[in-house]
């Protein structure tokens, strides 16, 4: 078996997830792993699947054909080993704030300059309340490394918190 990171990228329609999980059974592979989103009209999506070695180039082969029927333009990586990580300890982080520019850059870069790992991240804006304009509300999953504490993430996050005017919640996992 070869493991692959396929990419997957359309205008969103019903039928897309399916079309693709049946080019991958169609080949005799198996769906591993996903992560998949609908934003702004386009559907995207990053998906891990097994697929034996000799069924690779078939399948490889019929990716353009998936394009022309579903409209789904599909990527295919083959995968390298996955590395072993040092064990991390999860998190999660909520945000919410009045909107404005930087706010992503600013909370990713404390994150980062305490060694965390972003595992997935979601945010949006919404209406404040009683006309109060924009809302910016964030949400992710954060690893951090054994050697990291909780403290000192918390601490950098607080940090820009404060300049930022938002508020902040950072959690163990549920």
């Amino acid at each position: 078996m070869t493991t692959y990171l396929l990419t997957a990228l359309g205008d969103d329609r019903p039928g897309l997830v399916a079309a693709l999980a049946s080019a991958v059974d169609e080949h005799g592979g198996s769906w591993v792993d996903s992560q998949l989103a609908l934003l702004a009209g386009k559907f995207a999506g990053i998906v891990e699947v097994d697929l034996p070695d000799a069924r690779v180039e078939a399948f490889l082969a019929a990716l353009p054909a998936l394009e022309a029927s579903s409209g789904l333009r599909v990527e295919a990586t083959a995968a390298e080993a996955v590395p072993r990580t040092a064990p991390s300890r999860p998190l999660r982080l909520h945000l919410l704030g009045q909107d404005r520019t930087g706010m992503i850059r600013e909370v990713t870069t404390a994150l980062c300059s305490q060694g965390a790992t972003i595992d997935g991240l979601r945010s949006w804006t919404r209406e404040a309340p009683e006309g109060g304009g924009m809302l910016f509300e964030a949400e992710a999953e954060l690893r951090l490394p054994e050697h990291a504490e909780e403290a000192d993430v918390r601490e950098a996050l607080e940090t820009i918190a404060a300049e930022l005017m938002v508020d902040l919640e950072l959690d163990g996992p549920e």
